[in-house]
């Protein structure tokens, strides 16, 4: 079984750093790069950029609401054409600083406020399925299973991988807890890897409250801003390894 490795990261802003990107990118197989608007800058995203060039990592684009002040987890209504406006800006920047390092966008990721959104709503969906295939079409999403978003994707022509985040609980409709409820991220490093390891055996989970809910996926998100997440991949990493998982980029997916 192959499986893939990714996680947010240029998640900083000017001499600011709230994560060790040097040493994750050795232990995953995709990276989101922030695009500036939640987080990251030019200099930042080049810099991001090479790193994953350097590792044999694939590049996916982290779009988001343009809200650095609250990390975009804070929605922001806009019509759905600017959205779509929005989405492209992000898409264009990092291509741009991408084709100059030799690297190419491989798919995309929509974070917080905006993923969450996409997830459950099929107009906002829609929206990112049509400014990302406008882009380009062979650039890939990365989806919640059953999700608004791989609906939106599938119908538009492009390609879903469908993804599990490792240190976050879900609702029995397949959506992410709100991270104000109970449960809705998991710190103990062990219990992740042993939900991970039941995703990929079984395409299963447990709800926050209790309850199985189908998880077939291609990718398990690692979120570099948690506590531990250098630690955490490598632990990922080797159970993942010692349970016959082969690690590959996302581009082996699709």
């Amino acid at each position: 079984m192959i499986i893939d490795i990714n996680s947010d990261m240029g998640e900083g802003f000017g001499p600011y750093r709230i994560a060790d990107d040097d040493a994750l990118m050795a232990q995953v197989s995709s990276a989101n790069v922030a695009c500036g608007y939640h987080a990251g800058d030019p200099v930042i995203m080049d810099r991001t950029i090479r790193l994953a060039k350097d590792h044999g990592v694939d590049l996916g684009a982290h779009v988001s609401f343009p809200d650095r002040m609250g990390f975009g987890r804070r929605r922001i209504d806009m019509d759905l054409a600017e959205l779509e406006a929005h989405i492209l800006y992000q898409l264009g920047a990092l291509a741009g600083l991408a084709g100059r390092a030799g690297h190419r966008i491989t798919h995309m990721n929509p974070h917080g406020a905006l993923g969450n959104l996409a997830s459950a709503d099929p107009a906002t969906a829609e929206a990112v399925a049509r400014a990302t295939m406008d882009f380009d079409p062979e650039i890939a999403f990365l989806v919640l299973p059953g999700s608004a978003l791989e609906q939106a994707a599938e119908a538009a022509g492009g390609k879903a991988v469908r993804l599990f985040l490792a240190d976050r609980g879900y609702l029995s409709n397949g959506q992410l807890a709100p991270r104000g409820q109970p449960g809705a991220v998991i710190h103990d490093p062990e219990q992740v890897l042993a939900r991970v390891l039941r995703v990929i055996r079984d395409k299963e989970t447990d709800t926050v409250d209790g309850q199985p809910i189908a998880m077939p996926v291609q990718s398990i998100l690692i979120h570099s801003d948690t506590a531990g997440a250098v630690e955490l991949a490598g632990l990922l990493r080797t159970g993942m390894t010692r349970a016959g998982v082969e690690i590959t980029p996302l581009s082996r997916h699709i």
